[in-house]
């Protein structure tokens, strides 16, 4: 039985192929068939596909699955996050013991000197940073504690949607850059993190 059947009243909003537009009232699969694009293309295994149910503005279900390794991220709005079945929390770790991971939003040029501002930010007060290529897997990263920080200036819904429900669950803080609440109905930065984590600016570099 597909998602047509089980929800047939339901909308699709992804970045391939012909997509609805989002509403903040209704149900909502957003879907990423391939995040990490490049990765993919160039046969670097760091790819995933991403898919998340937002119902009247608030993402309830998020499931993201890595082929590569065989890992099946999964969460559902409060009850927990998941990694083939075993449950994920966040670590505990301060800026100084950990592992920053970013996006460089490389279709948006304007960025880059922020971007980048802010990893050498990151790169001279934490254990080392790392860029990955796939902001959905780095947002899992972080739900699975295997490290601390995620920051990306602009992306669009159907990279965040499932991750930032997966980091949440998994006892994580999701926003954007600026300390707001996702949307779902255009781009946006993301940061996500764990509760001990400083947040630092491109400014600390200073």
């Amino acid at each position: 039985m597909g998602l047509r059947e089980i929800m047939p009243d339901a909308h699709f909003v992804g970045e391939e192929g012909t997509t609805q537009a989002f509403a903040p009232t209704g149900e909502f699969f957003i879907v990423d068939p391939i995040d990490g694009t490049t990765n993919f293309i160039k046969d670097y295994h760091f790819s995933s596909i991403s898919v998340a149910l937002v119902v009247d503005n608030a993402a309830e279900l998020g499931v993201i699955y890595n082929p590569y390794t065989d890992e099946m991220f999964c969460a559902q709005r409060g009850q927990g996050a998941f990694c083939n079945g075993k449950r994920l929390h966040v670590s505990s770790e301060p800026l100084e013991n950990a592992i920053i991971v970013f996006g460089t939003a490389p279709y948006h040029e304007e960025l880059n000197e922020k971007t980048f501002s802010l990893a050498y930010s990151y790169f001279r007060k934490a254990l080392d940073i790392r860029r990955s290529g796939s902001a959905a897997l780095d947002l899992c990263t972080i739900a699975a504690g295997r490290a601390e920080l995620f920051f990306e200036l602009v992306l669009s819904p159907w990279d965040y949607a499932a991750g930032a429900l997966i980091v949440e669950e998994a006892g994580g803080l999701v926003s954007d850059c600026d300390g707001h609440p996702l949307v779902y109905d255009r781009p946006c930065s993301v940061l996500a993190r764990n509760k001990t984590v400083q947040i630092l600016n491109s400014e600390t570099n200073r």
